[in-house]
């Protein structure tokens, strides 16, 4: 039994495919099976269900599995403390970001992480929140960069930062003439929202909570850029973050972008990382610059 069988293993356990699960391990689908079946005879147990079409573990193979996770992350973390050992700042550190932060916060964050910690190579995922949490556990990532408020059990997390929220509507709406709002502006309006499984969504179904307001039953949108197309488009209002207001959005006429009367309603952006993790001079040098970031 060795490493490499391990990791044979748990590609098939999360891409039920032998095809697919080879070409990620970059080997002949041949070849893993052949490995995987050695290690099947080595253990003396059946780890796969093999039917047409169709890849499952078996029991002992689902509990094998978890095991072999875990092995596999201490076999990185072994990596990575003696890369650290050299040079905390250096080698590779991966970075998710949600759906609703990261293509506005990029552009801004990677020109001064390039320049700060020109050694650290950042390789960059974009997850929702729940897969985003999940992928910090199991290994796969070093850092998430998050809206906090979700049950990140077991994970470290730092607050970075404050976003407030602003409201978008149709540049001939009635209310687009106010400079500013209050909460109680927005009763009885028909708010558009991202679909389930993004926390902006639960987080301005908060934020609206003490009012009466519509949600539009027939849309969901899959990203703040469809949210704002049909804002603009006549078809509602919407709560976007300040940060997807700024840069080349804050020109735009249509829609029309408003704050909030002070205190403001907000979501709080922290980063999330394993209590484990060998990776935290390095974690805490990207959080530094991201929470400067955010504040400016």
């Amino acid at each position: 039994m060795n490493l490499r069988d391990l990791r044979y293993l748990v590609a098939l356990a999360d891409l039920r495919h032998f095809g697919r699960a080879a070409a990620h391990c970059a080997v002949s689908q041949p070849t893993l099976s052949a490995q995987l079946k050695k290690l099947e005879d080595y253990l003396g147990v059946a780890l796969i269900e093999r039917q047409p079409r169709n890849v499952s573990l078996t029991p002992i193979g689902e509990q094998i599995v978890e095991r072999a996770r875990r092995v596999l992350q201490d076999s990185n973390d072994i990596i990575d403390i003696a890369r650290a050992s050299r040079d905390p700042l250096a080698g590779s550190l991966r970075i998710a970001m949600i759906p609703t932060l990261g293509p506005y916060l990029l552009p801004l964050l990677a020109p001064k992480l390039r320049k700060r910690l020109p050694k650290l190579q950042l390789m960059l995922y974009e997850y929702q929140t729940a897969v985003l949490v999940e992928q910090l556990k199991s290994g796969e990532l070093d850092l998430g960069i998050l809206a906090l408020g979700v049950d990140i059990d077991g994970l470290e997390s730092q607050d970075l930062a404050h976003e407030s929220f602003t409201v978008a509507l149709p540049a001939n709406h009635p209310l687009a003439k106010k400079t500013s709002f209050k909460m109680e502006d927005l009763d009885d309006a028909t708010l558009l929202l991202l679909a389930d499984g993004h926390c902006l969504r639960d987080h301005a179904l908060q934020v609206c909570s003490r009012i009466k307001v519509h949600e539009a039953g027939d849309f969901r949108a899959t990203s703040l850029e469809t949210l704002r197309q049909m804002v603009a488009a006549g078809h509602g209002i919407t709560l976007l973050p300040e940060l997807a207001t700024r840069g080349p959005f804050a020109a735009s006429k249509n829609p029309v972008i408003r704050p909030f009367a002070k205190p403001a309603p907000y979501r709080v952006i922290g980063a999330v990382w394993r209590k484990s993790s060998t990776r935290l001079p390095a974690i805490e040098a990207v959080c530094r610059i991201v929470s400067e970031v955010l504040s400016e």
